[in-house]
């Protein structure tokens, strides 16, 4: 029997030149691929390795909370879609970091997959300029995407430090 090991990430380059449209959306998936990049090859075990005691923080946690985001944020949000949290619920609002240790890993990166997916469709027919109301007032498409770049450049900081912890493996 083959161990099940996260695949490869399709690396993109970031942009360097481009739109506003295009730069925001290359360096979200900059991002996305990073994060990819820093569980691959491990095994479902080793993505469940967590960062440091106290903390539960692992790289399976945080592909489970960034599928929870995108869906949150560019389905829910700025579409308009309804649609339930995955992993998370009003009982267990963590329950995308704290319940890894009996998740499919397998299943959980190809649910972060599709849910890029269909973030990226829901966005696409949505201007930058398109509105939706948040808890603070009027939010735009434009805010959701820079801010879904400053949630994963976070998160993928905490990424390398758990993937450095797990096999030495450093680099972006």
């Amino acid at each position: 029997m083959t161990t099940w090991t996260a695949p490869e990430a399709h690396r993109v380059s970031e942009p360097t030149t481009g739109d506003e449209r295009t730069m925001l959306q290359g360096w979200l998936d900059w991002h996305r691929q990073t994060l990819l990049g820093k569980c691959a090859g491990l095994t479902a075990e080793q993505l469940t390795i967590a960062s440091a005691e106290p903390s539960n923080l692992t790289l399976l946690g945080l592909v489970r909370h960034m599928t929870e985001v995108e869906r949150a944020w560019f389905r829910r949000r700025a579409a308009g879609q309804d649609l339930p949290d995955l992993y998370s619920s009003p009982d267990n609002a963590d329950g995308d970091f704290d319940d890894v240790a009996g998740a499919d890993a397998e299943a959980d990166l190809a649910a972060f997959h599709a849910e890029l997916e269909l973030a990226d469709a829901a966005a696409a027919g949505l201007s930058l300029d398109s509105e939706f109301t948040g808890r603070h007032g009027r939010i735009s498409l434009r805010w959701v995407y820079l801010h879904m770049i400053e949630e994963y450049a976070r998160h993928n900081g905490h990424a390398d430090l758990i993937r450095e912890r797990i096999d030495g493996v450093t680099g972006d």
